[in-house]
């Protein structure tokens, strides 16, 4: 593949993000080390942004894409994959190639037996989890059925977790029952103490109930108003490189009293009639 080649599908490779997505952020550094190294550029599109979802939204309708976060698309090709893949495999993609979707299970494996279970209920086991394993062989770091029975296992099943709304006294209950559960399996490694989990889930259930709760008070200070002009400039030039990359000629003194929101929709209207150079001579 020529450079001349590869510059021409530069302007067609997205990467959608999405604020909290934990995968997203370990790709991010990979698309940041590959476009650094200068062969191909891919654009970061931030789902965020209701001009990106929307042309997120546009190529999944196109291509007949079913995806979340993060999603690599050639917008030329609709060629591309979800999920956290290795900078070998993105690079794959980058030159056009197919990446095949990752293996899915079958189903759930069976459970594996309790501690001290006896030889009957293992044999049982062991005899449904080597039919699960052969049809799922392919998946990656899955176990044998002599590895799990060789590892550390619960002697009982431990109590079923709290409920969402559950009150203070209910989680005192569920609390009681862990640590008698927790104290029976203290051959299991890294058991979690019962405060730690019943503080986290306080939180999560109080946000909840008060979602706006703990969000810091609105400021008028001069400064965040200079930073927050500062995050409008950069959403502005992220957006007009956008339109650059979907073709969309762009005027470099637009004139001040033309309403922000239609000139994005009007962009964005003739970018869908803008077609893409192809390598046809």
């Amino acid at each position: 593949m020529t450079d001349k080649k590869n510059a021409s599908k530069d302007t067609t490779l997205y990467y959608f993000y999405s604020v909290g997505c934990g995968w997203c952020k370990k790709a991010e550094p990979i698309v940041d080390e590959i476009n650094g190294e200068g062969k191909f550029e891919i654009l970061k599109l931030d789902l965020a942004d209701s001009t990106n979802k929307q042309i997120g939204e546009e190529l999944k309708k196109k291509y007949d894409i079913k995806c979340g976060t993060p999603w690599f698309v050639d917008a030329e090709t609709g060629n591309g994959f979800c999920g956290y893949r290795d900078k070998e495999t993105v690079l794959k993609w980058a030159n056009g190639e197919e990446i095949p979707k990752p293996v899915k299970p079958t189903g759930p494996p069976p459970k594996p037996p309790l501690m001290g279970a006896s030889k009957e209920e293992e044999n049982k086991w062991i005899k449904e989890y080597d039919d699960w394993y052969k049809k799922n062989e392919k998946l990656p770091n899955i176990k044998t059925s002599k590895e799990i029975l060789e590892m550390p296992r619960p002697k009982t099943d431990p109590p079923k977790p709290p409920k969402p709304n559950d009150d203070d006294k209910a989680l005192e209950e569920w609390a009681k029952a862990y640590d008698k559960w927790k104290d029976e399996n203290n051959h299991l490694p890294n058991l979690v103490p019962s405060e730690q989990i019943m503080t986290r889930f306080k939180q999560q259930r109080d946000a909840r109930k008060n979602p706006q709760q703990g969000q810091p008070p609105v400021s008028a200070n001069p400064g965040d108003i200079g930073n927050l002009a500062a995050k409008i400039t950069s959403l502005e030039y992220k957006l007009d490189r956008l339109l650059q990359h979907l073709g969309v000629k762009l005027s470099s003194t637009p004139p001040p009293s033309l309403n922000k929101q239609n000139n994005i929709n009007t962009k964005l209207n003739n970018s869908k009639n803008v077609k893409t150079k192809s390598n046809k001579k």
